[in-house]
């Protein structure tokens, strides 16, 4: 217990091991059933499951590509530095998704498109913004997702096996990698819904524990507020639990988590998260029918009532069990028990596992944080390589063949994977110990601009391509300049002198989001109103008015049928081709064969000549009657039970 920190040697027994081996099958078996039921031949099944997923998976993929190990480490760790106030973010989700349902996704799916920045495209006319798009959500999924969710199941590794914190990552990702690489989204949001059960049992077991440790939550509310660790710095309040720790609303000018910015600016960062960020909207794309994508927002939605007891309170009770350690003031201590000096509190969670759970179901909780960390890995993964592919690659080469852009999906999910690892060592050293902050801080200075032309490009039909564009640009500039100086001047430790500039200290970053959102808003409104308008022709099913438009459907049915005629014309010239690629098929050697089947990648070439990806002509925005209100009613129920929690614990 003296000298420097060192990791823990492995705690875990053999029953513990035989779990995780189980799972591991398991979820191998589940992938693998997964891969062969779709055809992952074109882009629509590779990347959008064929269209053909039901609200439920929809709704654990959701959950689940959300809640990764950065959840539980974050989470936890937030509410054994700070309190309740944290799991708030978990609950406004609910007012998100159904944005995401019932305004967002309806949208997308009328306009037929694959990602996000497709829609802009269609939107506004031009390539700059979809470009623009794709670049930044690639850079915003290495910066926050990825290596935030990699370092804290390392973190959790290095806790239970004392493993090097590489190797575990390394080990971590090659697994993650076969399925996202050879699956596409079916494997991926298969794989999901079975995580997230295993994820929901296994935490739950651990929440219940680790409550009956502390006396249930009224002894949580007295043992939290004496958890003042025996060292810590005189004459100062660190190593303190706040008074306002089991309040969700929170001072306006001096707390940690400011109410009127907890309501509104939390509001424009979670409304970029849930609804114009492909990784969660690609799931509603995937569904069969706009009610199965709303009923899937109301699954995610319910199930993110559980993360404020699952995650911020279990990291609470991790303060009252190691009041020494997870909640050390100074910072030659803190380096001691976890080899970091701004604080331990990234290691409440895993430390509590360690300490409480029985044989066996150690390993089941290990299990748990491996689920969560390789549920939104595989949904970041898939999602970055569909807009490298889709946005990105089919603008520098114009004729790819499908099979072309399959490979190159999957070389860029393994590009990702390294420039993931290369990142982890600055999230460690960044954020004080607290991986949340760091995650919420880079996307409140990113988020609130693509939400505002997301939101106006929808409802505003005068928002035009300049307009978008400069507006974007605008925010862009405003919230770099924000996040270089956060980075550049860092966060003093507790009891340090303020050193920072004003504007960085007092004015804090979910009110900064709120001034983002409204300069990209007045931006977009003063440029728009200088340009020429977009045609009402050209935005045909692309805003929320023009959504059930037939006309453009016609429009589309006519070309494709053209297009098949003259594909008839030309049908010698086809079966060529056919004849050629079916030669070449029987003359491949046996691994090539087995490998091509693995990923994939084998399925006749008769669909070569298809479009990659056929217009989605979606009558299926129009809901039937019972469908629809069992939905709104679902959706009613998550609203009310939203209000109540946050007017019970504000």
């Amino acid at each position: 217990s003296n000298g420097t920190f060192l990791p823990s040697p492995s705690v875990l027994e053999a029953a513990d091991y035989a779990v995780i081996g189980v799972y591991f099958v398991f979820i191998i078996a589940v992938g693998l059933w997964a891969m062969f039921k779709t055809d992952r031949s074109n882009v629509n099944g590779f990347f959008l499951a064929g269209r053909d997923i039901t609200w439920f998976p929809i709704g654990a993929s959701i959950f689940s590509s959300n809640i990764g190990s950065g959840s539980f480490v974050g989470l936890a760790g937030s509410g054994a530095a700070g309190g309740i106030a944290v799991g708030a973010y978990e609950w406004n989700a609910m007012l998100c998704l159904y944005f995401l349902g019932w305004i967002f996704a309806p949208i997308y799916i009328s306009s037929a498109v694959v990602t996000l920045p497709e829609y802009l495209r269609k939107r506004f006319g031009g390539e700059r913004i979809q470009m623009y798009m794709s670049v930044l959500s690639l850079f915003l999924y290495i910066f926050t997702k990825v290596s935030s969710d990699l370092f804290a199941g390392a973190i959790f590794i290095r806790e239970a096996l004392g493993w090097n914190i590489y190797l575990a990552i390394i080990a971590l990702l090659a697994i993650t990698a076969i399925f996202t690489v050879t699956g596409g989204l079916a494997a991926v949001i298969y794989t999901d819904t079975v995580q997230t059960f295993i994820m929901i049992i296994g935490a739950i077991i651990m929440m219940v524990l680790s409550f009956i440790r502390v006396g249930g939550y009224e002894g949580l509310e007295t043992s939290y507020m004496q958890a003042i660790p025996a060292l810590r710095p005189a004459n100062t309040s660190c190593g303190i639990p706040r008074a306002d720790s089991f309040h969700v609303f929170r001072d306006p000018i001096d707390s940690d988590l400011p109410w009127p910015g907890l309501t509104f600016g939390l509001t424009i960062i979670a409304t970029w998260y849930f609804c114009t960020d492909q990784v969660l909207a690609q799931r509603t794309l995937a569904a069969k029918n706009l009610s199965h994508a709303k009923g899937g927002c109301v699954a995610a939605g319910l199930m993110k009532i559980l993360p404020m007891y699952m995650m911020v309170m279990v990291g609470m009770i991790s303060r009252v069990v190691f009041t020494d350690s997870v909640g050390c003031a100074i910072p030659s201590e803190c380096q001691r028990y976890c080899g970091a000096s701004g604080g331990c509190t990234n290691v409440a969670y895993p430390k509590l596992v360690l300490e409480i759970m029985p044989v066996g179901l150690k390993g089941l909780l290990l299990a748990v944080m491996i689920a969560a960390l390789m549920s939104s890995l595989t949904s970041v993964f898939n999602s970055a390589s569909t807009l490298f592919t889709c946005d990105l690659w089919q603008k520098i080469r114009k004729n790819a063949s499908e099979r072309e852009l399959m490979i190159v999906g999957r070389v860029f999910m393994l590009f990702m994977v390294g420039v993931s690892i290369a990142w982890v060592p600055i999230v460690q050293s960044f954020a004080n110990g607290q991986l949340f902050d760091y995650i919420q801080s880079i996307t409140s200075y990113l988020g609130p601009p693509i939400m505002v032309i997301f939101a106006m490009g929808i409802f505003w039909p005068r928002l035009n391509e300049p307009g978008a564009f400069w507006s974007l640009m605008v925010g862009l500039v405003t919230g770099s300049t924000r996040m270089i100086m956060d980075f550049a001047y860092g966060t003093p430790l507790c009891g340090q002198d303020e050193y920072r500039p004003a504007v960085l200290y007092k004015v804090h970053y979910l009110y900064f989001a709120i001034i983002l959102a409204a300069i990209t808003a007045i931006a977009a409104v003063v440029v728009s109103l200088l340009t020429p308008p977009i045609p009402k022709n050209k935005l045909f099913r692309l805003t929320w008015y023009s959504r059930f438009s037939r006309k453009k459907i016609q429009e589309d049915e006519e070309m494709i049928s053209k297009g098949k005629k003259s594909k008839k014309r030309g049908g010698k010239k086809t079966n060529l081709n056919n004849n050629s690629s079916v030669s070449e098929q029987t003359e491949k050697p046996m691994w090539k064969k087995a490998l091509d089947l693995f990923c994939g990648l084998d399925k006749k070439q008769e669909k070569q000549n298809e479009p990659s990806i056929q217009p989605n002509f979606m009558e299926n925005i129009v809901e039937k009657k019972h469908s629809a209100l069992l939905v709104n009613l679902a959706c009613l129920l998550m609203m009310c039970v939203m209000v109540f929690l946050f007017a019970y614990y504000a």
